[in-house]
């Protein structure tokens, strides 16, 4: 059985902006596995595709019972999708019978790619992503510097926000390099009118300085680890 857990995302002051949707997958005998364990496998058999679909259908769903109530109608909800489950012909379609049916704010939804998908079939990715913007969803680049990273890409697709990846943030306090990585991105997003998240912050000292480096926007078990709703202080 799958389960989505919720991780805050939060802003300058630590409040709570919206959440990544993650999946887990409960097992018989060893209890809830991240993805990990299991999304290769998905990506190799074509799960994916299905288990894509009911994790955003899911995510939207929750994302309505935010919005019904006011404390919780600005929240915004980041979703994973793969690289095999973008590049499904009928991807475009599949995300907005969802969007449409449930009627979720499309603004309020944030489609994470990775730059793994950015290696293949270029016009295509491009194609997608502006369909889907045209109809108001917004793009995150997540793990953002960790892969094929080219200022072309950051040029042509239609995003909305770039991710530091945690390999970055975890040693920011003592390296100097991962500093100035972060501090680059930053300048990058900023220049170019992007939100940008830091990911895995898990020291106060790291916050901190990410916030004097010009960041708004964190994720990481300082401010809440993934949990299921029922765990959730937050919505219903």
């Amino acid at each position: 059985e799958f389960v989505l857990f919720y991780q805050p995302v939060v802003d300058h002051t630590a409040t709570v902006v919206g959440f990544e949707a993650l999946v887990r997958w409960q097992h018989p005998r060893r209890g809830f596995l991240a993805p990990g364990e299991f999304i290769a496998q998905a990506e190799q058999t074509g799960l994916i595709v299905p288990l894509g679909q009911w994790i955003l259908r899911e995510a939207c769903e929750q994302l309505l019972r935010w919005a019904a109530q006011p404390e919780t109608a600005t929240l915004t909800m980041s979703v994973n999708v793969s690289s095999r489950q973008f590049r499904h012909p009928d991807f475009v379609a599949q995300v907005l019978k969802i969007v449409h049916s449930t009627g979720v704010d499309p603004r309020l939804l944030k489609l994470e790619i990775t730059e793994s998908l950015l290696v293949t079939d270029m016009p295509d990715v491009v194609q997608k992503m502006n369909a889907l913007r045209a109809q108001h969803l917004v793009f995150s680049l997540d793990d953002f510097g960790t892969g094929y990273s080219s200022l072309t890409y950051l040029k042509q697709l239609p995003l909305s926000q770039l991710k530091i990846d945690q390999s970055f943030v975890r040693d920011v306090l003592t390296d100097a390099s991962d500093a100035t990585i972060a501090a680059t991105v930053l300048g990058l997003g900023n220049s170019l009118h992007l939100q940008v998240v830091a990911e895995g912050v898990e020291e106060l000292g790291q916050w901190q300085l990410l916030k004097q480096l010009g960041c708004k926007l964190f994720q990481g078990y300082l401010f809440g680890r993934p949990a299921p709703i029922a765990q959730m202080r937050l919505g219903c």
